[in-house]
């Protein structure tokens, strides 16, 4: 498969920006908990929102600091992003390095009662990268010095995430206990089952090999036994003959059988790409974008899974 994907890479020009909201992420930050008496949590971005959401329910009131499909690398702080952070009880972060404008705005909002939960203790990071295909001459590069971020994409990673979140909305908000513990509880239950279904799917067709524009998705492919190859990085402009020879080479190489591109990305290069390898344009969903509701995380996982059992036969 060649998965080429923008969402840690390259900014959308179609999705919301920091100033212009989406509604639904207007609606995750839209209730104070200064007035429901409510700890009020903010997290960082869409997976970290919905694992946290789940785990909180109705107790606490939880807020997304970047709209849905907002460039997580290269994301700049608001105005509005201190003064929540500056008045929050809570801030859930993925970590591993992922949210680089978050020191900053902490320092800037000058909270000492504000508690920190990191989704990634306790989680071993693959350092290592995949071989990279340059077809471009120059391109902007995302360093994970900490090791690869994109972990909530395995389910079983996943739900160690939830597991800190939980512990650390208990620490904040002992009260709560109960719910944190029984919300908690049920999200895992239900990431057991998809982990269970990945495997049951996709070991039909072991050692399935994929490139991937974006580097999101080894803990996926380690998981279940599937092979991220290499990195294939194109230019967003446009796309030379020796751009396309590059890419041409790469399929060869690695016998690939797929294209993939991310939810809600019209790319006239993609689909220029595609058909001059002769390969079908598919999607494949690193969650940086979608719904608010904690369900969307297992919608959008499931939908990854018929895409790769179609993309792996």
């Amino acid at each position: 498969m060649l998965s080429i994907t923008t969402g840690c890479s390259q900014s959308n020009p179609t999705q919301g920006t920091t100033s212009e909201q989406s509604p639904q992420a207007q609606e995750a930050a839209s209730t104070p908990s200064a007035q429901s008496g409510k700890t009020k949590v903010v997290t960082t971005f869409l997976p970290i929102y919905l694992f946290t959401k789940a785990v909180a329910g109705n107790v606490a009131d939880v807020e997304i600091l970047m709209p849905p499909g907002t460039e997580v690398h290269e994301y700049q702080a608001t105005p509005e992003n201190v003064k929540a952070i500056a008045t929050a009880n809570v801030l859930v972060k993925n970590g591993l390095g992922l949210e680089e404008f978050l020191e900053d705005t902490v320092k800037n909002a000058q909270n000492p009662k504000l508690t920190e939960i990191d989704t990634s203790i306790g989680i071993k990071p693959l350092n290592e990268i995949s071989p990279i295909v340059k077809t471009a001459q120059e391109e902007k590069d995302h360093d994970h010095t900490q090791g690869n971020p994109h972990v909530w994409l395995d389910p079983v990673l996943a739900k160690q995430q939830v597991t800190n979140i939980r512990d650390g909305l208990i620490a904040a908000d002992p009260a709560n206990k109960t719910t944190y513990e029984a919300n908690a509880t049920a999200y895992i239950k239900e990431l057991e089952s998809l982990n269970s279904e990945f495997q049951q799917t996709l070991q039909k067709n072991p050692s399935c090999t994929f490139i991937t524009f974006h580097d999101a998705f080894p803990y996926l492919a380690k998981r279940y036994n599937l092979k991220q190859v290499a990195v294939v990085q194109i230019p967003e402009d446009q796309l030379s003959p020796t751009d396309v020879q590059n890419a041409v080479n790469a399929v060869k190489k690695y016998k690939v059988k797929a294209l993939f591109s991310e939810p809600g990305v019209d790319n006239k290069l993609l689909r220029s790409l595609s058909k001059d390898l002769k390969l079908n344009l598919r999607t494949l969903d690193s969650l940086e974008t979608g719904e608010t509701d904690p369900q969307h995380y297992f919608k959008a996982m499931k939908a990854n899974l018929q895409t790769l059992e179609t993309a792996c036969k």
